[in-house]
């Protein structure tokens, strides 16, 4: 069956997320070397986001590669940098085609100058487009976004430019590299882990969880629906009580 059918269109989430975790395993399971796995998560990747856009989800942030992921080893590391590049690449068309808006988050100065010229290219030719805002976490952690914002913020109050007694939510909020997305509602995450990994720990205040089995390159079109409906039948009160929402 078709689980679209049973999703009420109009309550989606308005932005989800997602931990792609599990091409190092599905690798290791068909006998083959881990990046193996990362080539084959691109097809997930380009499934996920075409079904997104179709579905009418405004915003999808992919968590691409951790501040921690420059620990793994050297060859893995290039190879899921050389992989970026040819994506952006290939995939330019289809955002095009999609109308989808590129963006990134995270200190990307630390890609390779190539990845950077690429990702910036791409985000150049897509920043007219409306439909969806497809946003990669590169050399992304949440920690460290945090931590920058606050020395921002405390650089205006150095300068006079803020009063301490001004900050708040929505002033920290401003400083992080999401300041231009809504907070997430859903987050996804593949491969049975059950932790969030310095992913967005502000922004996921309040999301709903959903978390498969499914290691990613196997994930597509039925089991985002999967999720989302999941995330319709839940109740979000933000605090309140059930008779207050209803």
């Amino acid at each position: 069956m078709d689980r679209k059918i049973t999703i009420n269109t109009e309550k989606l989430p308005r932005h989800i997320a997602i931990i792609m975790d599990g091409n190092g395993r599905w690798a290791k399971q068909k006998g083959m070397l881990r990046a193996f796995g990362h080539e084959n998560g691109t097809k997930s990747v380009r499934e996920t986001v075409e079904a997104c856009a179709k579905l009418g989800i405004e915003n999808l942030t992919l968590y691409a590669f951790s501040t921690e992921n420059w620990n793994r080893p050297k060859l893995e590391v290039d190879t899921l940098m050389k992989l970026l590049v040819s994506s952006l690449k290939k995939e330019l068309p289809t955002l095009k085609e999609n109308n989808i808006r590129l963006n990134t988050i995270g200190n990307t100065n630390m890609l390779p100058e190539n990845a950077q010229r690429e990702l910036a290219d791409v985000i150049q030719q897509t920043k007219q487009n409306t439909r969806m805002v497809l946003t990669l976490a590169l050399s992304y952690g949440s920690r460290e976004e945090i931590i920058s914002a606050i020395r921002h913020i405390s650089e205006k109050v150095k300068n006079n430019q803020l009063q301490t007694a001004d900050i708040n939510e929505q002033v920290l909020a401003q400083h992080l590299y999401t300041h231009n997305l809504p907070d997430v509602d859903l987050v996804i995450r593949t491969s049975g882990e059950q932790r969030i990994s310095n992913f967005l720990l502000w922004q996921i205040a309040y999301a709903e969880f959903y978390f498969t089995e499914v290691l990613w390159p196997d994930f597509r079109e039925k089991d985002l629906n999967e999720a989302i409906i999941s995330y319709q039948n839940r109740e979000r009160r933000f605090g309140k009580t059930s008779e207050q929402i209803k």
